[in-house]
């Protein structure tokens, strides 16, 4: 999948119309079955099934949230089978309305910006449950799973299911990762694919529950493991590609310590530092060649990775350095190449300078409970992204190996600490009050 470049300078980006926000469209009946249609040889393809739990329980012209986990693009296309007998609105990224924006109205989609706080988001998702009598689909990880696990999800998701006091219903797919998985650089394998649809949560539940509570609760069902999964029903994947660009996720070599070395090609992981290597197996086991292997799993070494990387933070070594071409989003009319710039990630968040010194962009922690981060983001490179509701900047890293990951897994990490220096210094100010 492509996306519609345009050159431009940082200046002509900026003079550029501000966004117009438009209300949401209620889904049509012929859209729907557009997407249906369009999703079925996918589904076909992969022999997709699903089963209802509790679903007795909403009523056929009843509004609902349906939250599913995200694992690759044929997420959408399990949705459009499973919820076509009722109108649904779909939360999507803005890059997705890039050229297309009226057929993405007109399919029932809502753009927002991924990891950046949006009001007109929880408006839209209100007046789409209340006026238009729609439900929402809505992919609450928002980025795809790296690594086969559920991603971190907003803070702020249990007060936007009391706001919208409509029931919500988990979608939880089961092979769409062991299809394509997002490191894997879009090669699908042959597996069969099936998804549960859960009622969770009744209005009447909502309005009982605290926000904590039904955070709690959905965060239950968005505990799972897509590698266990494939390995406990015996899922076999016999690509000759299956460790294709696995680095992207494992980046750090536990042999030797050493990162950006590791190199995924056909079914072996191999670190050219130390020359340690791993074969991965047809049921998704690492496999050492030789001697230790120190993982047999791929989310246990990504957990590692993670402790890694917080143990940089903690002692203020981490630090993402790196020269960047800059890319804009301002609008739906196209993407904006406007340059070449640098890009540092530190203990202090964000700084992007470049475009000739006329850019000049910070990002605190706070600001982001986790990272836009992608790979072979519309098939241009490895990618993060960050900015406002004004301008989104798409950095993309020149002969940098691998940073995506651990860039995303330094941004959730950074988040943590910043969360809780303000809970910190809010009860100190509590208690100095009281005082």
């Amino acid at each position: 999948m492509r996306i519609k470049i345009k050159n431009k300078s940082y200046e002509e980006v900026l003079a550029l119309p501000a966004h117009h926000h438009k209300k949401p469209l209620k889904q049509r009946f012929f859209w729907r079955l557009l997407l249906r249609i369009v999703s079925a040889p996918a589904l076909i393809a992969t022999h997709f099934t699903y089963k209802r739990i509790g679903m007795e329980r909403l009523g056929r012209r009843e509004a609902a949230l349906f939250l599913m986990n995200h694992s690759s693009f044929i997420d959408l296309k399990m949705a459009s089978e499973m919820l076509h007998r009722r109108p649904y609105n779909i939360i999507c990224t803005t890059d997705g309305f890039v050229g297309k924006k009226l057929l993405m109205r007109l399919l029932g989609c809502i753009p927002t910006n991924k990891f950046v706080s949006d009001l007109n988001l929880v408006r839209d998702m209100i007046y789409a449950t209340k006026r238009l009598k729609s439900s929402i689909l809505m992919f609450p990880e928002a980025g795809y799973s790296f690594d086969g696990t559920a991603t971190v999800l907003p803070d702020h998701l249990g007060k936007c299911v009391k706001l919208l006091g409509v029931p919500v219903v988990v979608i939880e797919t089961k092979g769409a990762f062991a299809r394509d998985p997002l490191y894997n650089n879009l090669q699908l394998r042959h597996v069969k694919t099936s998804a549960t649809m859960e009622y969770l949560l009744s209005a009447d539940e909502i309005k009982e529950l605290s926000a904590e509570e039904i955070n709690r609760r959905i965060g239950e069902k968005f505990a799972f493991d897509n590698f266990r999964w494939q390995q406990e029903n015996k899922v076999c994947i016999a690509e000759p590609f299956r460790a294709d660009c696995l680095n992207r996720v494992l980046y750090k070599c536990p042999h030797c310590q050493t990162e950006g070395q590791m190199e995924g090609k056909g079914i072996t992981l191999t670190c050219h530092a130390c020359g340690k290597a791993w074969e991965l197996d047809e049921y998704g086991y690492l496999v050492a060649r030789e001697g230790e292997g120190y993982f047999s799993h791929v989310p246990d070494w990504y957990r590692w990775e993670r402790a890694c990387v917080r143990h940089e933070i903690d002692s203020r070594t981490y630090l993402l350095d790196l020269d960047v071409d800059i890319y804009m989003l301002t609008d739906s009319k196209c993407l904006y190449r406007v340059g070449e710039g640098h890009l540092t990630h530190s203990m202090a968040g964000f700084h992007l300078t470049g475009c000739e010194g006329k850019l000049d962009y910070t990002q605190d922690p706070i600001l982001s409970y986790t990272l836009n981060a992608d790979f072979n983001w519309y098939e241009i490179g490895d990618v993060i992204s960050i900015g406002t509701n004004r301008a989104l900047y798409y950095c993309f890293p020149k002969n940098a190996g691998d940073f995506a990951a651990k860039a995303r897994l330094a941004t959730e990490e950074l988040y943590k600490i910043a969360r809780e220096e303000r809970k910190s210094a809010y009860r100190a100010a509590i208690s100095a009050k009281k005082g």
